[in-house]
């Protein structure tokens, strides 16, 4: 076939496609560029079928710093491991593709998506999810549907779909949905916390806009996929040959177990113990193994295995959707008994070990000063990013009782400790000058061990004394259906997510949603059920959240807190505390075993020590440095108008020098009536600029513009 470009503007997007250019030989590739972004989406497939009854799809995503004209930091000069952007954005592709493969196909693909030339203002997951999507449809594999991701912004109360990398800095909202038509396969949200009249919001979402947000997703995704599978034919490859396994690979044997084995395997599946289903079930697998062997008939071990489970599936969901029973006796709507400790690790900053059922995590929370953040690029970034909050996610295999040795994180770890953030992070202060680590450890699992994360995680931050706004909790509901019915499971185990067909992951505080995932494996959902899964979540979240209010009121202070002092200074003191070559506040430091940070913009100092004597002490001491006097400042007329000089320009103000040589802080809030986001794009080092004085304390002046008060 010859070479074939394909454009399509469709939600904000101006996107060229072209096919049969590159990577021939392969099952299906594409050429992609939006804006000054390209990058090449190739797809290969291994015609020999596994045995194993699941879809091998390998998905990576892969970012090469020449895309952005860079050589590789470090010592090695090539990309080593992937990012951990890379590794969420794989894990998104996968979740979203998956579905579309028909059932019974268990030949290995993979899909490699690779960033050849990167543009700031591009948003590189829906990029590299429109690439994946066009050249699996295009290749030999038999895919009959394309998929499209839109991510929707709030900016000023504001929906705005696919909002460019500017605008996505100053939503509230982020929300990616992925879907084909109106069937939608996967969601991933989480809010922003913003400041409003300058004090912070939350802004959690709820259920209702939510819902309506969704439906314009679900609106512009039925449009770009319409769009891309009528340009697309053009390019499609004729389909291989290929054999889909049947869903039972032996029928007879299947009907044995059904017909004998029917209140055995019920039992085991009603089995309150996890490890005790699974022996049952073992024990079950060896009688059937015997009786055809009693026949002279040989089964493997294998086969008998996988028509069991597939039995044991069909007895998991006519429990629930006939009889309203789950494997644990609980009601469909009911949460697991929740036990909660703090502060157990003496030498810990803050603990937390949070169990439901059976799943169990220990979370800790560790407090660093600002050069503690962890720094990080991304391909359209000009210099380093610093990551201040940090959740990571830890899963031994003793958890759910395998003998295996940790290894490195793997996706799944990374992408639960990404949710936890996402969650966690909107109730966090803004302007925190510290650097937070949540660590959870899944001691055990049996479902949502990423939801314990998010509980365990806001009650250690409490237990550590990091201010945050609300308490945040989270609960994973599950679905069951078949035809017209359908069941709504909260707080699902791992039984339940394994048989079942959606796994739905909700957090949020008392007054709202922060973060949710979405995977479905039915390929699409229908709004009513979706709607039914957020309130009946809701009420499981407010459930849980009561009872970590409760936990709150018996909590003790951990002993490994470090004390902090933040206080003001004048400016013209900070060469004296330092001293001589920095003499001066090294003394202090190994004297009292603190750390001094000195803000110059802010005129404050911040020390933080293990010992509160120690800090107090060392306060006591740059309080006798800070006692002697420095240049006289005058008496200000309150309400007259002053003439003074820009000096410098902040995130939060102007520092202006007065008309006796004082540096006064003229706060952002002050300028206008109106709210101003940046300073310096109105004003410059060097301006001279009215002033009025509102009110003098001692050496603390308040000043405003004449333009906000009149």
């Amino acid at each position: 076939m010859s070479e074939q470009i394909i454009e399509i503007a469709c939600n904000n997007l101006d996107e060229k496609y072209t096919f049969n250019k590159v990577a021939k030989q392969a099952s299906g590739a594409v050429l992609y560029q939006c804006g000054d972004a390209v990058l090449l989406a190739a797809v290969a497939i291994d015609t020999k079928a596994v045995e194993e009854d699941f879809l091998p799809l390998t998905v990576q995503y892969i970012e090469k710093s020449y895309a952005a004209a860079k050589i590789p930091g470090g010592f090695i000069k090539r990309e080593t491991k992937p990012g951990d952007f890379e590794t969420l954005t794989s894990r998104i592709i996968d979740r979203s593709l998956r579905p579309l493969f028909p059932k019974g196909f268990h030949y290995p693909v993979v899909l490699t998506v690779m960033v050849l030339s990167s543009d700031e203002n591009i948003d590189m997951q829906l990029a590299g999810m429109h690439a994946a999507s066009a050249a699996l449809y295009t290749s030999d594999i038999p895919i009959t549907k394309t998929v499209s991701a839109v991510r929707i912004g709030k900016v000023n109360e504001k929906i705005l779909i696919n909002p460019n990398l500017k605008e996505q800095e100053k939503s509230t909202l982020d929300l990616l949905v992925v879907g084909s038509g109106l069937d939608v396969l996967m969601i991933e949200m989480c809010v922003n916390a913003s400041e409003k009249d300058y004090k912070q919001q939350v802004n959690e979402l709820d259920e209702d806009e939510l819902l309506d947000i969704i439906s314009t997703a679900q609106d512009a995704i039925s449009k770009a996929t319409a769009e891309y599978e009528q340009g697309f034919k053009v390019a499609i490859k004729e389909e291989i040959p290929l054999t889909m396994s049947e869903e039972l690979s032996d029928k007879e044997l299947y009907s044995y177990i059904e017909t004998n084995y029917k209140e055995e395997v019920e039992s085991a599946v009603q089995s309150m113990a996890k490890s005790e289903r699974s022996s049952e079930l073992k024990a079950i697998r060896d009688k059937v193994m015997a009786d055809f062997e009693a026949k002279g008939e040989e089964k493997s071990k294998a086969l008998v295995s996988e028509m069991l489970q597939a039995y044991k599936k069909s007895i998991v969901r006519s429990l629930i959707l006939d009889k309203n029973i789950r494997a644990d006796g609980r009601a469909l709507n009911e949460v697991r008994p929740i036990t909660i400790e703090t502060n157990i690790l003496p030498s810990v900053h803050g603990s937390c070990l949070f169990t439901r059922g059976q799943t169990q995590a220990l979370v800790t929370s560790t407090i660093g000063d600002s050069k503690s953040a962890q720094a990080y690029e991304l391909i359209g970034s000009k210099s380093s990013l610093y990551e201040t909050f940090m959740v990571h996610y830890n899963f031994p295999a003793f958890s759910v009782g395998e003998a295996k040795r940790q290894g490195p994180p793997g996706r799944r770890e990374l992408g639960h400790g990404n949710l936890a953030k996402r969650a966690l992070e909107p109730t966090l202060d803004i302007n925190r000058d510290i650097t937070v680590r949540l660590v959870s450890e899944i001691l055990e699992s049996n479902g949502s061990s990423s939801m314990a994360t998010v509980c365990g995680g806001a009650l250690a931050l409490r237990a550590s004394e990091v201010e945050t706004e609300k308490l945040v909790a989270g609960i994973a509901m599950g679905l069951v259906t078949e035809g017209d019915r359908y069941a709504v499971l909260s707080d699902i185990m791992g039984l339940e997510d394994h048989d079942g067909d959606m796994d739905f992951k909700i957090t949020g505080t008392k007054d709202g949603i922060t973060a949710l995932q979405m995977d479905i494996k039915l390929g699409g959902i229908d709004r009513e059920i979706l709607k039914n899964a957020l309130y009946q979540a809701k009420e499981g979240r407010l459930h849980i959240l009561n009872i970590m209010e409760e936990s709150l009121k018996d909590m003790t202070p951990s002993q490994a807190l470090p004390s902090t002092i933040v206080f003001s200074i004048d400016s013209g003191h900070i060469p004296a505390i330092i001293g001589k070559g920095g003499g001066t506040i090294r003394e202090i430091i190994e004297k009292y075993g603190v750390s001094i940070d000195i803000a110059r913009d802010a005129n404050s100092v911040k020390i933080t020590g293990s010992s509160k004597d120690g800090v107090a002490d060392a306060k006591a001491y740059i309080d006798t440095i800070t006692a002697t006097p420095t240049k006289k400042q005058m008496n200000y007329e309150i309400n007259k108008q002053y003439s003074g000089k820009i000096k410098k320009i902040v995130d939060f103000g102007m520092f202006i020098e007065m008309p006796d040589g004082y540096d006064a802080l003229l706060h952002i809030s002050k300028v206008a009536k109106e709210r101003i986001d940046k300073l310096d794009e109105l004003y410059k080092v060097g301006d001279t600029i009215d002033i009025i004085v509102l009110e003098q304390k001692g050496k603390k002046v308040e000043l405003c513009t004449p333009a906000y008060l009149f």
